[in-house]
Parts: C-alpha cells; sequence; structure tokens
C-alpha cells in the first residue's frame, strides 16, 4: 500500500502520499431516527433495542429497502427479519428472511426490482422478490468455498443491466488472506469467470468490501484494506484506480453518475488524517464535491456510516453498523 504503481505506462502515486480530503461544503440535513422497525418505532435512547444497517437501495416505485443485521451485529440465532421495505416517509411496509442469514454484509437490486443480499458469515447470496419471494441462492451455507458451487465471505453483490452478477469476495484483511476476489456469473446463476488475488498490486484487493456500475457498465470496487477504488470493465480489465474517496467501505452510483463513498474506518491508523463520512462525486471524472462528515469522525473504532444509498427524492441514506443506525441526509432547501 506504500509503494507507487505502474500499469500501461500511467503511474499512481503512493496512497500515504494523497491529501485527505475533508474540507468539502455538505449540502445535507442529517435526519435521525428514521424509519421504523419491526419491533416498532426506534427509541433513540435504548441501543439494545436498535438494528445494526449495512444495505440501502431504492426501487422503482419509490420503496425504500435496507439490509440489517437484525436487533444488533449479528443475525445468528436472531429471530428478526434482516431485509425490510419502507415507503418514503420511513413506514415499515413488511420485512422478511428471519433464520436464513449469518451475517448480512451488501444489498443490491436489479433492473426486474429483484432484490441481492450478500451473507458473508453464511457464505452465500440471496435473490428475492420484492415482496420476498426466494428465488436463487449461491453458495453453501456455512461452508467457504470457490465457484462455480462455492462462495468466501461475499461482502457485496450488484446486478448489470444485462443480468450477469457480480459479487465481491473476502473479508480478511491479512496480506495472506485465501481469497480477494470479484466472481461473475450469469443471470440464471452460472459461474463465468473470478478475478483478483490478495496483495496491494493492480488488480489485487486487500478486503473488496462493495461494488457498482456507473452509466457505462464500469465496476468499481471499494478495495477497503487498501484505501482505494479500483475500476474494471466487466472482463476484469482494469482501467483506474482512485484515492480521493478516503477509504471505502460503501459505493453507491446513480444512473447520472453521482457517485456516494461511505468511508466507516478512516483517521486512525488504517488512514491517517482523512475523517470518516460520505463523500459525493462524478463518477465520470473523479472530482469529489461534497462531504457529509460523520458524527464521530475522527474517533478511532469504526464509527462511521458503512453502507451507503440514495434515492429519487434527493436524499442520502448511510447505514451505519456500530452505532446501530439508518441515518437519512435530506438536501437543505
Amino acid at each position: 500500500m506504500g509503494n507507487a504503481l505502474t500499469h500501461n505506462g500511467v503511474s499512481y502515486p503512493e496512497q500515504r502520499l494523497v491529501l485527505p480530503i475533508n474540507d468539502l461544503p455538505n449540502p445535507y440535513e442529517r435526519v435521525w431516527p428514521w424509519g421504523e422497525l419491526p419491533t416498532g418505532p426506534i427509541d433513540p435512547g435504548d441501543y439494545e433495542a436498535r438494528a445494526s444497517f449495512i444495505g440501502i437501495v431504492e426501487g422503482a416505485d419509490g420503496t425504500i429497502y435496507a439490509l440489517s443485521r437484525c436487533m444488533g451485529n449479528s443475525c445468528e440465532g436472531r429471530p428478526e427479519a434482516p431485509l425490510m421495505a419502507f415507503d418514503p416517509d420511513g413506514r415499515l411496509l413488511r420485512a422478511w428472511g428471519e433464520r436464513l442469514m449469518n451475517s448480512p454484509h451488501g444489498l443490491g437490486i436489479d433492473r426486474e426490482g429483484n432484490l441481492w443480499v450478500a451473507d458473508q458469515g453464511g457464505h452465500q447470496v440471496f435473490k428475492f422478490s420484492s415482496d420476498g419471494e426466494l428465488l436463487m441462492t449461491l453458495g453453501v451455507a456455512g461452508t467457504a468455498g470457490d465457484p462455480p458451487t462455492g462462495l468466501t465471505e461475499p461482502t457485496a453483490v450488484a446486478v448489470a443491466p444485462n443480468g450477469a452478477v457480480f459479487v465481491t469476495e473476502g473479508h480478511n484483511n491479512s496480506p495472506d488472506a485465501r481469497v480477494a476476489r470479484v466472481s461473475k456469473f450469469a443471470p440464471d446463476g452460472t459461474f463465468i469467470m473470478s478475478w483478483g488475488r490478495t496483495g496491494p498490486g493492480i488488480g489485487e484487493f486487500s478486503t473488496p468490501h462493495s461494488i457498482a456500475f456507473d452509466s457505462q457498465g464500469r465496476v468499481f470496487v471499494a478495495d477497503r484494506n487498501n484505501n482505494r477504488i479500483q475500476i474494471f470493465d466487466q472482463d476484469g480489465n482494469f482501467l483506474d484506480l482512485w484515492y480521493q474517496f478516503g477509504r471505502p467501505s460503501g459505493i453507491a452510483i446513480s444512473a447520472d453518475d453521482r457517485i456516494y463513498v461511505a468511508d466507516s474506518e478512516s483517521f486512525d491508523f488504517h488512514n491517517p488524517g482523512w475523517k470518516k463520512g460520505i463523500r459525493i462525486g462524478s463518477a465520470r471524472d473523479g472530482t469529489v464535491e461534497y462531504f457529509i462528515e460523520d458524527l464521530e469522525p475522527t474517533t478511532i473504532s469504526h464509527s462511521g456510516a458503512e453502507a451507503v444509498g440514495f434515492d429519487s427524492r434527493g436524499n442520502v441514506y448511510g447505514g451505519v453498523v456500530r452505532r446501530r443506525m439508518l441515518e437519512r441526509h435530506v438536501p437543505r432547501i
């Protein structure tokens, strides 16, 4: 992570020499609590009655879908439903997925409105209809493995416009981690290919934590433990490398190429000087325009939003794990 990189004649600076991007406007007002839980309205003062959120997406009809780790930081042995659907005002419409997942980690949505969930602890990916019907499962429950039949710690899933399914795998920060890759599947779940391995080089990963597509179909991977975003085509060919969005835990990109990047781990030894929060900019040229600073931007513990989402009304959502929050950031008028 401390060495300069070169690819096809293009040189990239050492990450540690990139100046932190913290001093940017924040055109949003934070709203919390937002959204009901299956147990009822959120009591801000009751930490044990709150849920850790790790995914947020909007459906075509304006429904907001959120993925939680149940009433805690794990769904293992718990009775609550991790998937929730809200109306635009935060009223709970339905919840599902009880006792199916171990450690939910990423939420995606395809063009048909189906929801895709990565269960890191259970080594599986699930496809649901928007009303909660289980349509497909990838991986073997409770068993780490390799495609075509297995997955290892899937962290996120994104579906391309043509229906191809992309899964980031590997949540181990160790330089000796066995798995750090992106795996690609056909719409019917047939394995196509994988790329990447553990390391700091071009096309290598250390904890690939989130994945998203821009309007050109480019694949953006949050290479978190390397403090960078890597960009590929859909065949795994490297295109670009960005440091300017901080230490990325979550990535979301809108149809008009607004990119939202959640940084939940910076400031301490992982990425000194960079504050925690959500950086917003352009997926076309990498410009960073806004910064929603976290409530605890310089704490040593991992406190910021780990998941990020947006809706068609201009709101931005942060899924906060340790503090167990689903934050809504509303544009200032």
